[in-house]
């Protein structure tokens, strides 16, 4: 049995991951797109060691700032990791917000001859990030459903794959489970949640997250990094386009609008155990995941 664990940021899954993990002999499994990489620690809320209490952490930082490393990649990875957990007699806890990150491990995506084309994609890079995505509504419309029209990298992937005959879509299909698992996913009302978000946004740049994307952004800027939150804002700040303060008040904005995002992801893509968190009250989440837990494992 796999636990999945779920939701939007802010809402505390690292957290919850390490004191189940505890209980129930486990360790995790990180699934958060941008954990994977190196030197994006504070913007992505990476688990420090001191926080992990003991508990492994798998696939974190894992990838060179300035690498690749794509869902099939993550999905290879993931599995191999579990396979290694359940070898060793113990639970893996598969814990992030990239709810198709999760999906592709746990259920029957094929990702198949799926090496970018660089000459390919820059074939189209005179197109608009609307122009891209009209033409994959024509030509995939399942991919086009699921890739946001800003999200650029993906959109020329699965536009050069669907012209060569191989589109993404025929890859997502993913409705069949591959393993036995159990997913909890941590939600919190709308005030509260934009509360926790703007407070852990301040709290980032009080712990350096200006100088972690600094660092990034003069080593040439990881493409990771130009797309995730928290660094394309920062990055904008220091091209002079926008002043810090707008750059704050972005990440906040973002955030909220990628946790409705990832709210909706998780409510269509999967039967899970939903918990409504009171951020006051730990114990109280911890024991309904326990009890959760003690009938699924």
């Amino acid at each position: 049995m796999i636990v999945a664990i779920g939701g939007p940021t802010a809402t505390g899954k690292s957290r919850l991951a390490v004191h189940l993990a505890k209980v129930f002999a486990g360790e995790i499994v990180n699934a958060d797109s941008v954990q994977l990489y190196e030197g994006l620690d504070i913007g992505s809320a990476k688990t420090p060691p001191e926080e992990r209490e003991g508990v492994p952490h798998h696939l974190l930082s894992v990838v060179p700032a300035d690498g690749d490393f794509s869902v099939a990649c993550f999905q290879k990875a993931a599995r191999e990791k579990i396979e290694d957990i359940q070898g060793r007699n113990r639970t893996p806890f598969l814990v992030g917000g990239t709810g198709f990150y999760q999906k592709s491990v746990l259920h029957d995506f094929r990702f198949e001859n799926t090496k970018r084309n660089d000459d390919e994609e820059e074939r189209l890079s005179h197109l608009s990030n609307e122009e891209l995505h009209k033409r994959l509504q024509d030509q995939d419309p399942a991919a086009a459903a699921k890739i946001h029209k800003n999200n650029r990298r993906r959109l020329l992937h699965a536009l050069t794959r669907a012209e060569r005959g191989n589109p993404l879509g025929e890859n997502l299909a993913g409705e069949m489970p591959l393993y036995d698992y159990v997913m909890i996913v941590l939600t919190m009302s709308r005030e509260i949640l934009h509360e926790r978000i703007a407070e852990r946004v301040d709290a980032m740049f009080a712990q350096g997250l200006l100088a972690e994307a600094r660092h990034l952004y003069d080593q040439g800027g990881s493409q990771k990094a130009q797309e995730a939150i928290g660094y394309k804002e920062c990055f904008a700040h220091f091209d002079g386009l926008i002043t810090l303060q707008e750059a704050k008040d972005l990440i906040k904005q973002n955030t909220r609008r990628f946790a409705k995002r990832q709210l909706t992801y998780f409510r269509n893509q999967f039967d899970a155990h939903w918990i409504e968190v009171d951020p006051d009250d730990f114990a109280a989440t911890a024991r309904e995941a326990e009890r959760i837990l003690e009938k699924s494992l």
